[in-house]
């Protein structure tokens, strides 16, 4: 297995001989706007791709995890070939599909891709009114013969949606969407850097690493921000911060 952070929790994974393109968000630096009640006027995305988004264009498949336009932007839905395998969440085909896109699976248990077996998760974007409100979203674990179990945790913090999964498959790798992402008021709706610790704790059998950091304006924890409090409780071994562009 080899995964390259390109940006935000846009990830290109290379998996049991197969190429697969997670949450892509292609827009450029600054073209659209803040998130909404965030307290931060800054325009999205802060930096630009680590690289000519060409290079990410013909994945063998497309994992969508949820919606929100920074995991599948318009520019995203314009660039990629519209015969491309998509696999989704439930109730999220119809929209995919208006952009032109044909061969769209939703998950709503597990699906099956060239060998590899595609485990849909719960998890919960935010609490409260806040979440509700946030809509339904979804992580994913992969499983293939002679491949290490991956959990993408998505968008979501730490909840029991998250320990089930944990629980349920032991996953070699996780992949958690950090960054506290908030509004002006209300709790974070992914992984601060508490949920972060909590899972590292709760389940130290698996290899973290925390991306969605550092490109959208709502998101308050910053890999540095993260890196502080993973030293600082001895914790900083056990969790990767990729960079944008980086393979792991």
């Amino acid at each position: 297995m080899n995964v390259q952070l390109i940006r935000h929790a846009t990830l290109w994974l290379e998996y049991a001989g197969a190429t697969i393109l997670v949450d892509p968000m292609f827009s450029d630096k600054g073209v659209n706007p803040p998130i909404p009640d965030s307290g931060d006027e800054r325009r999205n995305p802060l930096v630009p791709l680590p690289g000519k988004p060409d290079a990410w264009l013909a994945p063998d498949a497309v994992l969508v995890s949820h919606l929100h336009r920074d995991h599948w932007d318009e520019a995203a839905a314009r660039a990629l070939p519209k015969s491309v395998p998509i696999f989704c969440q439930p109730g999220d085909r119809d929209a995919i599909g208006s952009s032109g896109f044909a061969d769209i699976t939703e998950v709503r248990d597990s699906a099956t891709f060239q060998g590899i077996t595609i485990h849909r998760m719960d998890g919960r974007h935010g609490t409260g009114e806040i979440g509700r409100k946030m809509g339904s979203v979804s992580g994913f674990v992969l499983q293939a013969e002679k491949e290490p179990t991956l959990y993408l945790a998505g968008d979501t913090v730490w909840c029991e949606d998250v320990k089930a999964a944990l629980d349920t498959y032991k996953p070699k790798v996780t992949i958690v969407n950090a960054g506290g992402a908030r509004f002006a008021v209300g709790d974070p709706i992914t992984m601060d850097e508490d949920d972060v610790i909590r899972l590292v704790g709760y389940a130290p059998y698996t290899r973290v690493a925390a991306v969605h950091m550092d490109t959208i304006n709502h998101c308050r924890v910053t890999r540095d921000v993260l890196k502080a409090r993973l030293s600082a409780e001895h914790l900083l071994e056990r969790v990767v911060i990729p960079e944008d562009g980086d393979r792991l």
